[in-house]
């Protein structure tokens, strides 16, 4: 069952499993997963497109306070979700952008694409494959009195909240990688682009070279002064590199 409302829609995949949907905007479809930080992490980049594009932006079970079943356990159960939503609407050459942990998913979703639904794919600071010598820092709120304290106004959120980074250890598992994928990127046949902050200390940028490499033909884009959320930190540069790279490849 589906139900619609404006800017939107809530589908229920699996019995016990409601998903909800951001949809807004018109034109060639454009898919944004989000990483821990939860959906207003990429709030830009649905911005960015919704005036081209039509841009479907799922809250992953378990951020948002929204339901994640038990057996809802890991990274493919988000991947054959999330390609049944392709194909449940007939979406086709469908850009698939996803950011830390959302570009692990996007990459899984790219390789199996068994629909063909796929037409081009963005990571930005992902992790998901395991790569030799780098290890991925899971953020965490600093410690010390957070930003607006003693103010009255609400101190915005750093890193995940705790009900996101269980869920995030739920999906990702304790090594917070899988240690196949770098070898099964070897699939992808759509045009590829990572993008990656300069100073990401979550996941460095040569793990994201390593991670660009195990892709054919994937570009690699280093954003100077931006750290993990390289279109919230150097909006202007990290747009500038995704917009160029579309732009080569006719989107």
């Amino acid at each position: 069952m589906t139900t619609h409302r404006t800017g939107g829609f809530t589908l229920e995949p699996y019995p016990g499993l409601p998903l909800t949907v951001r949809d807004v905007g018109a034109g060639r479809p454009v898919l944004v997963l989000h990483g821990g930080g939860g959906p207003a992490t990429m709030a830009g980049v649905v911005d960015h497109f919704a005036a081209t594009s039509r841009v479907l932006a799922p809250t992953h079970p378990g951020w948002e306070d929204t339901p994640r079943p038990e057996w809802f356990s890991d990274v493919g159960d988000l991947v054959e979700t999330y390609l049944d939503l392709l194909d449940d609407h007939d979406l086709r050459d469908v850009l698939v952008i996803g950011s830390s942990f959302g570009g692990w998913i996007a990459s899984e979703m790219t390789v199996r694409d068994r629909g063909h639904r796929i037409g081009g794919l963005i990571i930005m600071g992902a992790f998901g494959p395991e790569v030799e010598g780098h290890e991925v820092r899971f953020p965490t709120a600093p410690p010390g009195p957070p930003p607006g304290e003693g103010t009255g106004a609400p101190a915005p959120r750093r890193g995940p909240s705790p009900s996101a980074l269980q869920a995030l250890v739920a999906y990702a598992g304790p090594s917070k990688s899988d240690p196949k994928l770098l070898y099964r990127l070897a699939r992808v046949t759509v045009p590829a682009l990572a993008v990656w902050g300069a100073d990401d200390t979550v996941v460095p940028p040569d793990f994201g070279r390593a991670y660009a490499a195990a892709i054919p033909g994937a570009r690699f884009a280093l954003i100077p002064g931006a750290g993990h959320l390289p279109t919230r930190e150097a909006p202007e540069t990290a747009f500038a590199a995704i917009d160029d790279f579309l732009a080569s490849i006719g989107r």
